[in-house]
């Protein structure tokens, strides 16, 4: 197969099935060739994926979104996942990175109850064992947690850079960046600084309590001058959309003139659709990590705008296959 001029030697791109949409566009934003794959399912529900062109001494990368549905479980992803990464390894790569704009299994990071799993530092064994050299993946729930999980290089971009598209349309109001809970704050501070220096302006910083235990939430407590304010609340993740919609009328009660939502995943799992529909939120912005097909009908889609995000890992992508720095992605 001939490859485009700006495509390093050596170097293959692969995208499994299930997420062969997001695959294929950053595929489009880097100019270069999805690599060729088998994946082949058996009647017992067990299930192989192999490269179909050589890959001894190459430098791969594979792009798989780990979340659950519409077609396969989490675990069916990951399994496949770390299958084929396997095969790859076998077959001689020279190196492999797994770019998942998701990460399962991620917000499981400390234990909260007595012997409580600690997943994120599971799923890191689980993919050094299978060979992985490299995991590229979106505002994980907590950076330092999977940092520390990881032996290898982990890499968690920042939906800041997209983010700041969408703030720059309120740029000429006073703008006010919340984060949801205490654990959001420093996801909080490095978009509004991220804004600030886009904007050439001061914006104002809040962050709303939250205490979670046993799946029930409570807290009422914010901190911040939202009062007649565009509020953009930053967080990682929409699941049932309760986080969300707490802080959102918690501002809307200090007298914030809006509230956007800025996630980078949407999960919408069961009563999310009914929290977005309060008032008290003006919008959603997401990004196609998850596409959200669970919100397929709902009138709610109105509200919810979402954002590609195959540029920023067509970025990433490009710059460690040739050893450029990621920091200006706002990566440490």
């Amino acid at each position: 197969m001939k490859r485009p001029s700006d495509c390093p030697d050596g170097v293959r791109l692969f995208a499994l099935a299930a997420t062969a949409g997001l695959g294929g566009a950053v595929a489009e934003a880097l100019g270069w060739p999805l690599a060729a794959h088998e994946e082949r399912g058996f009647e017992d529900g067990e299930h192989k994926a192999r490269p179909l062109e050589n890959v001894a001494d190459a430098d791969c990368y594979v792009i798989q979104s780990l979340h659950g549905g519409p077609d396969e479980s989490v675990d069916d992803k990951l399994c496949r996942l770390l299958f084929f990464i396997g095969a790859l390894k076998d077959a001689g790569a020279a190196r492999v990175t797994a770019v998942t704009p998701y990460l399962a299994y991620a917000r499981k990071d400390r234990r909260t109850k007595p012997f409580d799993p600690v997943t994120t530092r599971y799923m890191a064994a689980l993919f050094e064992a299978m060979g992985t050299d490299r995991l590229v993946t979106l505002e994980v729930h907590n950076p330092a947690a999977f940092e520390n999980a990881f032996r290898r290089r982990a890499i968690t971009l920042s939906g800041a850079p997209l983010f700041v598209t969408v703030a720059r349309r309120f740029g000429g109001d006073p703008i006010c960046v919340l984060s949801p809970d205490p654990g959001g704050v420093k996801r909080a501070e490095l978009f509004r600084e991220a804004l600030e220096a886009d904007l050439g302006h001061a914006v104002g910083k809040a962050f709303a309590d939250k205490h979670r235990s046993a799946g029930v939430v409570s807290g009422d407590l914010l901190v911040g001058d939202v009062a007649g304010a565009t509020v953009l609340v930053i967080d990682d993740l929409i699941s049932t959309g309760g986080t969300l919609l707490r802080a959102a009328r918690a501002a809307r009660a200090a007298g914030a003139v809006r509230v956007i939502a800025l996630t980078a995943h949407g999960l919408f799992m069961p009563g999310a659709a009914e929290a977005l529909a309060d008032p008290a939120l003006e919008a959603v912005v997401v990004t196609d990590a998850v596409p959200p097909f669970r919100l397929a009908g709902s009138t709610v889609l109105s509200k919810v705008e979402v954002l590609p995000c195959a540029s920023l890992f067509a970025t990433a992508i490009r710059r460690l296959a040739t050893g450029e720095a990621l920091t200006d992605l706002l990566v440490f």
